[in-house]
């Protein structure tokens, strides 16, 4: 089976007899080893679907489907399965239609990091994900950025979910020592021939969370990458190899964090990832202890969007905050009690600044016939008692920056001395 037989095969208003309706080729979408996806309509109906097109029985991917079938697919963030049928050799199954994938979506992006927020948004429904996975006691084995669809990037940003169930396998039926997963995303334990379980899918994700973060791969992704040395790299490629991020521990991501206010959610995020890239896989989170971790309920987590559910042991969805709330710079000089008991005792008395602006004003705005002006040296320090003011907010950031209260006294005292020496050289 080739894509050049596929093209000659499938063109463009093809039609597909299902067993629940007629479906005519718009477009493909896709294509892959296992043959191509093409863009269908539902004659007689608006419905728009996904047809999978397989040289081969693709038999275990119509088993999990059916295995699914027995939990909402939208509650658990997986595609939706509308029916397979055959057509002649090939195997077709039916999806519903989705934007696009997360690799094509990074790639359009030049593998740009995303934000704290964004990922979150897409941690929580992948494990929601995995979760609706093990209830059905499925392993996924082949999670990777082709296989993670957004819904509708435009209508619901950042609505993610699962696909290709093509390599799935029961827990319990994974074979020891069986090859499994991209090279890229493999779990330690696929790598050193050791049992497996559904662990191998919370690594994964784990790592494309990562990526996510970084917009880096830690190694190579395809399947002939070798585990050679950086000095072996470069006596192949005749050049010094700098293809990697210098990376050593999931701390780095803390330390790398320019907004500050972000440090906690960023600490949070990498104990997760910590949590969720155990080497050893009996100490790796389950999904269900990921769910209730920190980083998704420390006040801001859930999404709203397709992570609803009927499930009662899922925690409730609580409001997505797509900025950080405004955080106070706590480096600002601690005011001395007496000031701040004065200040406090202003906002009491509105009357009283407009006394202080008076008091500023005979300052400033001198008669034509002068009183003999004090020395300035010996003015009374809290002629400007409002201690600290506020500068407007930059629209950029969310917190404000105030001026320490010695620096407005001096800035005054400064200027009352200049005015008072310029009138009375005119006078």
């Amino acid at each position: 089976f080739t894509i050049k037989k596929c093209e000659k095969n499938h063109q463009k208003g093809f039609i597909l007899l299902g067993r629940k309706g007629v479906y005519k080729v718009e477009k493909f979408l896709g294509e892959g080893s296992y043959g191509k996806v093409a863009k269908c309509k539902k004659l007689g109906t608006d419905q728009v679907v996904a047809i999978k097109i397989i040289w081969g029985s693709g038999q275990m991917e119509i088993n999990a489907l059916e295995e699914l079938s027995q939990i909402n697919a939208d509650d658990h963030n997986l595609v939706k399965f509308v029916e397979s049928f055959k057509y002649k050799k090939y195997t077709c199954i039916a999806f519903e239609v989705l934007d696009q994938s997360l690799l094509d979506f990074m790639e359009k992006r030049d593998f740009h990091p995303l934000t704290v927020e964004e990922i979150r948004t897409i941690a929580w429904q992948l494990i929601v994900a995995l979760k609706g996975l093990k209830s059905v006691n499925l392993v996924h084995c082949d999670i990777k950025l082709d296989n993670i669809m957004l819904v509708d990037q435009v209508s619901e940003p950042f609505r993610v979910k699962l696909i290709d169930f093509g390599l799935a396998e029961k827990i319990g039926h994974m074979r020891t020592g069986a090859t499994m997963q991209n090279i890229c995303y493999r779990a330690p334990e696929v790598i050193l021939g050791l049992p497996l379980d559904q662990s191998v899918d919370l690594w994964t994700v784990g790592y494309i969370l990562f990526v996510l973060y970084t917009g880096s791969f830690i190694h190579g992704w395809d399947d002939v990458w070798k585990l050679d040395t950086p000095q072996q790299q470069s006596k192949k490629k005749g050049r010094l190899v700098e293809d990697n991020i210098p990376f050593w521990s999931c701390d780095q991501l803390i330390h790398s964090c320019l907004d500050k206010t972000k440090i906690k959610e960023v600490e949070q995020f990498v104990d997760l990832l910590k949590r969720m890239l155990m080497v050893d896989p009996s100490k790796r989170i389950s999904p269900s202890e990921a769910l209730q971790h920190p980083f998704f309920t420390m006040g801001r987590v859930q999404p709203t969007a397709g992570t609803h559910t009927t499930n009662p042991e899922e925690p409730p969805a609580v409001e997505v905050h797509l900025q950080p709330e405004a955080k106070e710079v706590t480096n600002t000089p601690q005011r001395p009690a007496a000031v701040s008991q004065e200040c406090s005792s202003m906002k009491k008395k509105p009357g009283r600044i407009q006394q202080q602006r008076e008091t500023i004003r005979e300052h400033l705005v001198t008669p034509l016939n002068p009183p003999p002006q004090p020395n300035p040296s010996k003015a009374h320090p809290s002629i400007w008692p409002l201690t600290a003011r506020s500068v407007p907010p930059n629209p950029r950031r969310k917190s404000s920056v105030k001026i320490p209260l010695h620096c407005v006294e001096k800035s005054v005292t400064k200027i009352r001395s200049k005015t008072g020496a310029a009138l009375q050289s005119v006078g």
